[in-house]
């Protein structure tokens, strides 16, 4: 009997050793996931965006020195730019992931390509993130991709927080601005901080979140003083600092502000439903640490994310990721292929096996990367909210779900049908491996989608811009060693069909179609369509051939 009892306590106090270390593994966790803020940067090309991302670094004490984003005498291109063709053009046309910690909390940014040939990649970009910050130019105000983006935004209830920048320019007026966002975006504004002059008269920031103002130093205005706090607008300090006719100005907006303007809540900006303001200039290093510092305070944590049989929590236990992007050639050096997985719930851990749920394939990493724009270290565990990238060697596709085991699949990664398309030829016939490898790893990307004709076996490339075959061809080139040209080709639409192609009827439509029929990279039946008129006609005449832009259909109904 005193064997059992004794036996019995051991068991006991085993199971609470279990359930001790279990709980600890939980609040570890917890507090991994609180710590984390991961969102994207979204613009117009040229608005600022990219000097943002640089700025929000220098701040966060990521990087020592910004780089001269579009600067010819100095041969530096900005950190999150590290592809050769971004820096001879100026334009981001990747998503670069960023990581750095500030204030105890750790900030994953994800700074999309502004150019609309690129606007793809920004869609994609948008299902991996939690918020994000919409930069607007104070001269130009809302542009147009800029108001695509923010449609996709609202469609899926991110949270929004606006920076207006360039104040450091003649500009709209501040309010002419607000009214501008709300009616052309959509949005229900809150301005958190307001602008002191602007051009030559800017002076500086005051900002309504933490009750300060922060000036210049001097006339150059490159340089930044402390800010200095009030709890009175009215307080004559105000006069002498800013002069009393900038006062009285100051005085009369803050009083618009707060009656005609809603008061911030957090809630609201949550769930969409409200965009708070702020304004500065991202290149004088001016209104960002403010930015900075309300975004760690209101910004959401990783969120949950929806999958095809249930809603997946960041605090489970068991991982579950989702692969949002692919970049070949990250190093020119070295044919390394990067897949980003996104880190919905759960920790990622080193050397573990996970399930590839698509091909039912257990796959062990054993050198996962953290990012900072091209920079790569080697991370042992990552948290919901992290960025990871994958060395792979072709197993995976954008939308693909890793998990610890569980067979789900998250959804919307879509692929939208191409606007323009050409037929690639191959301009060296001794290169024909390398030419077939190069274009099989830049569609895994996602930066343009192969089809190939069914009748002939012709390739077509398929973008949503004509500036990426240029992109295409130039990274052939100078990262595989193969040459291209193209050829016009008049197609409307790539139509991705559902249909159950035993029955006569689509046997019928695929005889009628031959010279359009085709199968995109993963042999899934397409139709180029060469005029809206065609796609009417042939869903009038084979209704049970269902014809969709998408081509990930059974996840976007």
């Amino acid at each position: 009997p005193s064997v059992r009892r004794e036996f019995f306590h051991f068991q006991v106090s085993q199971k609470n050793t279990i359930f001790a270390v279990s709980k600890f593994i939980m609040s570890e966790l917890i507090k991994e996931i609180e710590r984390r803020k991961t969102f994207g940067i979204i613009s117009h090309p040229d608005a600022g965006k990219t000097t943002l991302t640089e700025k929000l670094l220098l701040f966060g004490g990521a990087i020592q020195e910004a780089g001269a984003v579009k600067s010819n005498k100095i041969k530096k291109g900005a950190t999150s730019d590290f592809m050769e063709i971004e820096r001879q053009r100026g334009i981001s046309v990747a998503t670069s992931v960023l990581a750095f910690e500030y204030k105890n909390h750790k900030i994953n940014i994800l700074d999309t390509p502004g150019h609309k040939d690129f606007a793809e990649d920004t869609y994609r970009t948008l299902t991996a993130v939690d918020s994000v910050i919409v930069v607007i130019d104070v001269a130009k105000g809302v542009e147009e991709q800029t108001e695509k983006l923010v449609k996709v935004c609202r469609m899926r209830n991110i949270p929004m927080l606006v920076f207006i920048n360039k104040l450091d320019r003649e500009g709209k007026d501040a309010f002419d601005l607000l009214d501008e966002v709300e009616q052309k975006l959509g949005l229900t504004v809150v301005p958190l901080s307001l602008p002191i002059g602007m051009g030559g008269d800017f002076q500086g920031i005051y900002n309504i979140w933490e009750n300060n103002i922060q000036l210049f130093l001097e006339e150059k205005k490159q340089k930044v003083g402390e800010a200095i706090k009030f709890d009175d607008i009215n307080d004559p300090k105000i006069d002498e600092i800013i002069g009393a006719k900038a006062a009285s100005n100051l005085r009369e907006e803050l009083e618009l502000v707060q009656s005609v303007y809603p008061e911030f809540n957090r809630e609201d900006y949550l769930n969409g439903d409200l965009q708070p303001v702020f304004f500065g200039s991202a290149l004088n290093n001016f209104g960002v640490r403010e930015l900075l510092d309300a975004f760690i305070e209101i910004a959401p944590k990783p969120q949950p994310k929806e999958s095809d049989t249930r809603l997946v929590e960041p605090e489970e236990k068991q991982f579950t990721g989702f692969i949002f992007k692919i970049h070949a050639n990250m190093d020119p050096k070295h044919r390394d292929r990067l897949a980003f997985v996104k880190i919905v719930s759960g920790t990622f851990k080193r050397n573990e096996n996970y399930l590839l749920v698509r091909e039912n394939k257990k796959m062990k990493f054993s050198s996962p990367n953290a990012f900072f724009a091209d920079k790569k270290e080697v991370v042992d565990e990552s948290f919901p909210g992290d960025i990871v990238g994958l060395h792979d060697t072709g197993n995976f596709r954008i939308g693909d779900t890793l998990t610890g085991g569980e067979k789900i699949s998250f959804k919307g990664v879509p692929s939208f049908s191409p606007e323009h398309f050409r037929y690639i030829n191959n301009d060296d016939p001794l290169k024909a491996k390398q030419l077939a490898k190069g274009i099989d790893q830049l569609m895994d990307e996602g930066v343009a989608q192969l089809f190939t004709l069914e009748m002939n076996n012709r390739k077509i490339i398929g973008t949503v811009g004509a500036l990426q075959y240029e992109v295409i061809q130039y990274r052939l080139e100078h990262e595989y060693g193969a040459k291209c040209n193209y050829e016009p080709l008049s197609i409307h639409k790539a139509c991705w069909i559902e249909a159950d192609e035993k029955s006569e009827e689509f046997k019928e439509f695929a005889r009628l179609k031959q010279r359009f029929m085709a199968k995109d990279k993963y042999g899934q039946p397409v139709f180029l369509a060469d005029s809206s008129f065609t796609i009417h006609m042939t869903q009038e005449k084979f209704p049970n051939v269902k014809l969709h832009f998408i081509s990930e259909f059974k996840n976007a109904q």
